[in-house]
Order: C-alpha cells, then structure tokens, then sequence
C-alpha cells in the first residue's frame, strides 16, 4: 500500500490528480469537484471484488479504483466543516488521506458497504486537520473537549451568546464541565485580528497589535548585543587597558575615560604634563587606540 502513502494524497493540482489518473486538465478547486462527481460508482459486488484483490494480493489498481470512486463522498464531507474558516482544498486533501487509511483497512467480509466505513476515518482526518490549524490555538486536548468543539457550533443559535440553560444542557449531554462549554464558546466566538495595520493610514499603523506587542529589548538580537556591550565595558576594556605601557594608559584615560561626556583633557594639557609636543602625544593617542582595537578583536 506504500503507493497510497499520505503523500500521494489527491489535491487538486494537475500533477497530483494525474496520479489517481484524473484528466491533467484539474488545476483548481471547482474543476477537480466537477470532475470527481462525474467518476463511476461501483455497485456492492464489484467493490467487493476489488477489496479482495487487494486484501489477498496486495493489487494496487484496485485499490486506486476504490479511492477513486469515493472521492466525492470526501468532498461532500469536508463541505460540511467549511465554517471553520480553513481552505476547502486543504479539508478535501486530509480527508482523502482519511479515506486512503480506510481503503486499506476494509474487510469486505464485514458485510458493510465502504462508504459507510471510510466515513469515520475521513472525518477523523479533518477533524486532527481542523484542530492542529484553526487559529494555531490548541483548543481541545481531551476526547470529551474535542467532542464539544465539533458540537458547539451546532447547539449554538444564530451569533447570540448561549443561555445559561443550553450550556447546562451542553455540558451534560457531553460530560464536560460548564465552565469549559463557556471557555470554548469564547474562543470559537473570537474573531482572528490582524498584527499588522491593514491600511497605510500612520494613525492605524500606530495602534495596530504589533506596535504595542512588540518588546525590542527582549529579542535575542538586542539581548546579545547588550551582553556583548557589557562584556566590553568591563573585561573587555580593561583587558585593552593592560596591554598599553603607563604613559599610553594614562593618556587614552585622560582624553576619554576621565568623564562620561567625553570630554577629557586636551592634547596640549597632555603635552605639558609629560614635557612633550602635543603632536607627539597626538601619535602615542593613536598608537594606543590601535593596540586597544585590536586586543577588543576577541570581544566583538
């Protein structure tokens, strides 16, 4: 059954629809439909033959010829969780996945058809689909929380919120608690915001989501960077300091580290104070930076 992989799953794309050998001409949504709609249905016996071939022999077209001619049943299913928000295409491929599972687990010794057998394990397909993606929120965990997410929109009336009634009526008939009936109802009852200003508008921009969501001082780019600065403040710095003799020191301390608005001693100061010209402590300034910059290397 490798061939029937989920990988192999039918969308509809011209080269995946070749595969099940539907015409290459299926390139959209609409068209794939029409065109599953229009594959033969097979009657009780040849389903049956075909199921055994594949059972007893392993035979590979036969299985092809049962997915085929069931492919509309995924399509009228996955119509039926449209309102949830996610492609239709994207339901009808999880469900064909489900109904491959189920070609090739059918027992025609059961006695039942396999359009009633493979219902289960295409649903079961959308449903783990709906649930990993609707609003990359996890929102049921639990059977009995999953059971309530497929049933709610059912039980709800219209867009007005539930009575305190209906959510009794709810959570018992689904043994949830009626505090999970509320909390479910809130989040499918949410509707999804953009993080960014859907118009060019500066005022819309400045109080869009990201604006204010927004933490610069926590990203990994600006922590690093100010653990990096740190670094050179302390270690980095005096280890830079150390490699100079005491007049270089003395002087890079007093032009720049004297104080914090840089404002140090001036070049002739200097030049009095070691009795030298001010070009000269002009070139031990420059000489000193160089040795400093390159014992910082190793910390940048």
């Amino acid at each position: 059954m490798t061939a029937m992989s989920a990988s192999s799953a039918l969308v509809p794309a011209g080269r995946q629809a070749l595969a099940l050998g539907l015409p290459a001409s299926v390139g959209n949504i609409d068209a794939y439909i029409s065109t599953v709609n229009r594959l033969p249905m097979l009657s009780q016996e040849e389903e049956a033959s075909l199921a055994r071939k594949l059972r007893d022999e392993g035979d590979l077209a036969s299985a092809q010829k049962l997915v085929m001619s069931h492919l509309r049943l995924v399509v009228s299913i996955a119509r039926g969780y449209l309102g949830y928000g996610l492609p239709h295409a994207d339901l009808i491929q999880e469900g064909n996945i489900g109904l491959m599972k189920a070609v090739k687990r059918f027992d025609p010794e059961q006695g039942v058809r396999l359009v009633s057998y493979a219902m289960h394990w295409i649903k079961a397909e959308i449903h783990e689909y709906i649930l990993r993606n609707w609003r990359m929120v996890k929102l049921a965990t639990t059977k009995a929380q999953r059971k309530l997410f497929f049933n709610l929109r059912s039980h709800k009336t219209g867009l007005d919120t539930m009575t305190p009634e209906q959510v009794d009526d709810l959570a018992a008939s689904l043994n949830v608690k009626r505090e999970e009936v509320i909390e479910m109802e809130t989040r499918l009852s949410g509707r999804d915001i953009a993080l960014d200003a859907s118009s060019d508008d500066d005022d819309d921009a400045k109080f869009a989501p990201i604006s204010y969501l927004s933490a610069d001082h926590s990203e990994p780019l600006k922590v690093l960077e100010a653990k990096q600065y740190d670094r050179l403040q302390s270690e980095g710095l005096e280890q830079a300091l150390s490699a100079l003799d005491a007049r270089a020191r003395r002087i890079v301390e007093a032009r720049w580290l004297a104080n914090d608005d840089g404002s140090g001693a001036t070049l002739h100061e200097l030049a009095e104070e070691f009795g030298v010209s001010a070009e000269r402590i002009r070139q031990i300034e420059v000489a000193a930076m160089k040795k400093m910059k390159a014992a910082l290397a190793e910390y940048a």
